[in-house]
């Protein structure tokens, strides 16, 4: 299958146009002279323009969409891409990761818009939003809630009669500086847009690093957050020893998921647990605002880590039966040499060690020769061209892989991570985002 460029009928400037015609007689390897390439070209799907592209369906693909048709006043069009419009990791991986997000706050992001008002309004009951609603608003629940909500906010947004979306993964981008608008290329077939605001929500995977060479086979992290699979994967009638890598969040439910196995389906497991930090850092209440909200452990994850892991805890506790806590704190040199050491005793070996953003496509400014290298404003969500001014070019990112950077009471920096602020952050800079795009 050809990936096709979004593309509004060969409009914009020469450079443009030249651009376009010379990647697709690459793509299609045609010798035919070039107006009847364009005219080729053209037969393939109907040009149409658009006021906004958003490519990523997850929780902040979907809240930019809600934004995006709040903030448009008119009957602009906003072309919506992903592979799957099923709420991203969430419903692909995470549905049975416990939240560590109060329930209110999902409830909240649902009724922040009034796109979203209107789906949760005519939608049939009992539904997603019900059964937040029936839970207790300042607990947590598991993110299969969540992803229930997404899958249903989806379902009415793709029924908007401004949304057109397109089943496919966005390839590479080009702005023709001229027009100031964007032509992106798809995998799909069937669509061919211009716009002059476009929005990455693309996501990210879990993270690995280098292991050394005798280390045992990896276990997904995905696979380890998910039990119903992770009892699965390890065998249950012999001696089997994990090394789960990490002291963050996703680090100590996976020890928690391989803990209550250990109590149920697999008495014979064992987990070597390789950490920096002894002690465990949590998000603790202040006087209205929450210390180490982005960083610190919540919900089960929290409780958990108290009463089983940390400090001198893990010596006494129930799972301190089955976990050793290897100490990589003292360098890199030492870390690397622990591993190198405990790791040939494992027959499996869990990476939890953080989020890497998921590649975005190519982007050419102009003649489209080379490749852009691209600065990102953490504050605005703004893409820059770095070998240039730090302008606007109407290209943003928002959600995991771009999340918005803030400050700390106690004057440090983290990053927002999390529905609720992700619909904090686009609420603030949408606004700004569609006035630029029609200056």
């Amino acid at each position: 299958m050809h990936a096709v460029r979004i593309f509004p009928g060969c409009s914009g400037s020469f450079t443009a146009r030249s651009v376009l015609i010379r990647e697709y007689r690459q793509r299609t390897k045609s010798s035919f002279p070039a107006g009847q390439l364009v005219r080729q070209f053209r037969q393939n799907a109907t040009p149409k323009d658009a006021a906004a592209v958003v490519v990523g369906a997850g929780p902040a693909g979907i809240a930019v969409v809600g934004n995006l048709l709040e903030q448009i006043k008119d009957d602009g069009k906003i072309v919506w891409v992903d592979e799957q419009f099923r709420g991203g990791r969430i419903n692909k991986f995470y549905r049975e990761v416990p939240g560590n997000t109060a329930v209110k706050l999902f409830v909240d992001y649902a009724e922040a818009l009034k796109p979203f008002q209107h789906i949760l309004n005519t939608a049939h009951k009992p539904n997603a939003i019900t059964a937040l609603e029936k839970l207790p608003q300042s607990g947590t629940c598991s993110l299969s809630y969540a992803g229930d909500m997404l899958n249903l906010l989806t379902a009415g947004l793709r029924q908007h009669p401004r949304i057109q979306t397109v089943e496919g993964k966005a390839n590479s981008a080009h702005l023709d500086p001229q027009s100031k608008r964007w032509t992106l290329t798809t995998t799909s077939e069937s669509s061919l847009t211009t716009s002059p605001l476009v929005v990455y929500c693309t996501g990210a995977f879990p993270s690995t690093t280098p292991l050394p060479p005798s280390s045992p086979p990896t276990i997904p992290l995905d696979t380890a957050l998910t039990p119903s699979i992770l009892s699965t994967t390890i065998p249950r009638d012999q001696a089997f020893t994990i090394g789960v890598i990490g002291g963050s969040h996703s680090a100590i439910l996976v020890l928690m998921n391989l803990y209550k196995l250990t109590t149920t389906s697999h008495p014979l497991l064992k987990i070597k647990w390789f950490t920096r930090h002894p002690t465990l850092r949590y998000a603790v209440q202040k006087d209205g605002y929450i210390q180490y909200d982005n960083t610190g452990l919540k919900g089960k994850a929290a409780e958990f880590g108290r009463t089983q892991l940390d400090g001198d805890v893990l010596l006494n506790s129930d799972a301190g039966k089955f976990i050793t806590r290897i100490d990589c704190s003292g360098g890199k040199e030492k870390e690397w040499s622990l591993l190198e050491k405990e790791l040939k005793d494992c027959q499996g070996v869990v990476q939890a060690v953080g989020y890497t953003p998921a590649p975005i496509p190519e982007v050419r400014i102009g003649d489209g020769k080379e490749v852009v290298k691209l600065g990102k404003d953490a504050r605005t969500g703004a893409f820059y061209a770095e070998d240039g001014e730090k302008k606007p070019i109407g290209l943003f990112g928002a959600g995991i892989a771009f999340p918005e950077e803030v400050d700390t009471p106690e004057g440090e920096r983290e990053y927002a991570v999390g529905m609720w602020k992700f619909m904090k952050f686009l609420k603030r800079v949408v606004p700004e985002w569609v006035k630029g795009s029609r200056a």
